[in-house]
Formats: structure tokens, sequence, C-alpha cells
């Protein structure tokens, strides 16, 4: 077990999930969607899936993760994968991973539903009211 895989156990992978949520609703991300993929999934506890409107606010919302992990939770994450492309961004945290894709993509590859056995953490967002433009 890596640092961070051994940091998210300790916190907690549901707190985790929850902040990376507002990190990308404080950024104004679409469609923010939390899956509970515990005895689903044996990598993983939790997907945070949103939408970027384009390949920068993608990039944007990456970027506020990043940030808001190190910074709350002196976190990085195991793994990141689509950073150069933009369209789909994962962030590996270990007990969660975060998906960032462009609308098309998102339609495309359908996660909530290859998930659909899932259910969703229920979370309570502002759509990103609080942050600046």
């Amino acid at each position: 077990m890596n640092l961070t895989q051994q940091q998210s156990t300790e916190i907690g992978g549901e707190s985790l999930a929850r902040r990376i949520a507002e990190l990308m609703d404080d950024k104004k991300a679409l469609d923010v969607v939390a899956l509970d993929v515990r005895g689903l999934a044996n990598f993983t506890d939790y997907f945070i899936v949103c939408s970027g409107r384009t390949d920068r606010q993608v990039k944007a919302i990456h970027d506020a993760i990043r940030e808001g992990m190190k910074l709350d939770f002196d976190m990085l994450p195991v793994r990141t994968e689509g950073e150069r492309e933009r369209s789909w961004i994962l962030l590996d945290y270990g007990d969660c991973i975060a998906h960032i894709m462009l609308p098309e993509v998102r339609d495309y590859y359908r996660l909530e539903q290859l998930w659909g056995d899932a259910p969703e953490l229920a979370l309570e967002l502002t759509g990103g009211e609080d942050a600046p433009d």
C-alpha cells in the first residue's frame, strides 16, 4: 500500500469522495455524481464523475482537485491519466477515483450506466455559487 492509499483509508473514502465532488462543483463542473462501488469493484470505493464544458475547464477542474486534495489532506493522486488530451482526466486517490470528462466523452463511455448497480452518494452541492468566474 502506498502512502496515498494508506492516507485515503485513514481519512475515509466517503469523506474524500465528498471533498472531490465539492472541488468539482467549485469549478462549476456539470452533473457531478458520486457512485459507491464498494462491493462491485475491488480497486476503489467511489467514482466521482463530472463533465467540463471545454478541455480548458476539464483541466481547471483537474487542477482544483489536485490543489485542494494536497492542501486539505496532503494527498497527491496515485496515478493521473489523460492530462495531456484533456477530454477525460482520471485522478486515482486509492479509495476514490475522479473522472472529469467532456460531455461527448461522458455520453460515449456512460460510466454511470456501466456501473448502474452502484448507488449514488447523496451530495449537497451549491453549483459553484461561491466559485469565481
